[in-house]
């Protein structure tokens, strides 16, 4: 028997859709002989128009305009879906969708699996219009609902967590077609790293309590800035602070470490975040989706900042809800937390259990035999 070719589409709007779609495709790289799955970024295959609006606007957007996206996040939701602006904008990215459905077409795949509403909206109208037959599966990426994930013709569709299901469902989406699955992470956060071994690879003590921070900006300060305020803490822990592909801030930060010689760790670009997840007790970070679950995967609480209005500032609830985090909007109210954490051991202890219960480490692994188990 043949393998199945499952076709995954995203879009770059950020990692976290992106980083959805190489998961599931790397858990079908270990069952190569069943199937076989592609990734094709949407904007690939669309006008430079289209991909502005869809990538470099978003990113523009959230960055320098974050209470205008989060506006915009409201209305869309909010809008009805039959409206004049609506139906414009689906006749727009219509016509967008061309290039798309003639390269599916072409490749035939037995299913598709979207990780962003961009395809899954273009692939609904060709469903439509009879011009797709194969099945097409949303794999939704926060821990929230927005109205633009939701289409008719869908095979089925995976959430992160029970209200996600619940709220499909008030949509008018039947649940035999609702699986909570959780939101898909690369099988590396699946296996167990020695955390002794990943603090001796930084050069890090694997005894010290260790907190990773991956992220600065957005009103808690520069990320060179924060590990200084950190680290002027009077407590016995250590502090690994990831820079990215921010030249400039790992230089700086290389110099702080003279400094600290015995309490700071700075790392620039890594795909091997898991390596650092291992060796650490808690995470300072934005709460994308992909983020938030690669973290509750591995046990690790996390103190959020400043998450952008919409998406991000819903994940960030569900994990306040769920006792996985607590929330930072400043620099001074990031120090209180952390200061917080390191004199109750037991408060973080707590967080941690609520992370762990939290974690899918397996949604890839499972989106993929449900889509399997139905051709």
């Amino acid at each position: 028997m043949h393998s199945k070719k499952i076709l995954v589409l995203s879009v770059s709007a950020g990692s976290g859709h992106t980083r959805a779609a190489n998961a599931i495709c790397a858990y079908a790289a270990i069952k190569s002989a069943e199937v076989e799955a592609t990734h094709w970024d949407v904007m690939d295959y669309v006008s430079a128009g289209l991909r502005k609006v869809y990538t470099d606007f978003y990113i523009e957007m959230v960055n320098k305009a974050p209470s205008l996206w989060g506006y915009l996040y409201n209305y869309t939701n909010e809008i009805k879906a039959n409206s004049k602006l609506e139906r414009l904008r689906r006749r727009l990215e219509s016509l967008n969708a061309r290039v798309l459905r003639k390269k599916i077409s072409e490749f035939k795949p037995d299913a598709v699996i979207c990780t962003h509403f961009l395809p899954a909206e273009m692939l609904s109208q060709l469903i439509k219009k009879n011009l797709l037959s194969c099945p097409v599966w949303v794999q939704v990426t926060d821990f929230d609902l927005h109205r633009m994930w939701v289409h008719d013709g869908m095979a089925g569709y995976f959430v992160a967590n029970d209200e996600v299901a619940f709220r499909l469902r008030a949509q008018g989406i039947g649940s035999q077609t609702i699986h909570v699955t959780g939101i898909p992470i690369m099988p590396a956060f699946v296996q167990k790293h020695s955390r002794h071994d990943c603090a001796m690879s930084l050069g890090a003590d694997p005894s010290k309590l260790t907190v990773l921070m991956m992220s600065g900006g957005s009103g808690i300060g520069r990320l060179e800035n924060v590990a200084q305020q950190l680290l002027a803490i009077e407590h016995d822990f250590q502090l690994i602070a990831l820079a990215g592909k921010n030249v400039q801030a790992l230089k700086t930060l290389q110099d702080l470490k003279n400094q600290y010689p015995e309490r700071l760790f700075p790392h620039g670009f890594t795909d091997q975040v898991e390596l650092l997840m291992a060796c650490s007790d808690l995470v300072i970070s934005k709460p994308g989706g992909l983020t938030a679950s690669e973290c509750l995967a591995m046990g690790l609480p996390m103190i959020v900042n400043s998450p952008i209005p919409g998406q991000e500032e819903r994940n960030a609830n569900f994990l306040l809800e769920s006792g996985a985090a607590l929330k930072a909007f400043d620099g001074v109210t990031l120090e209180y937390r952390i200061r917080l954490l390191l004199s109750d051991a037991e408060k973080l202890t707590r967080m941690r259990q609520s992370a762990h219960a939290l974690g899918r480490p397996l949604a890839a692994a499972q989106v993929l035999e449900k889509v399997l188990a139905c051709l």
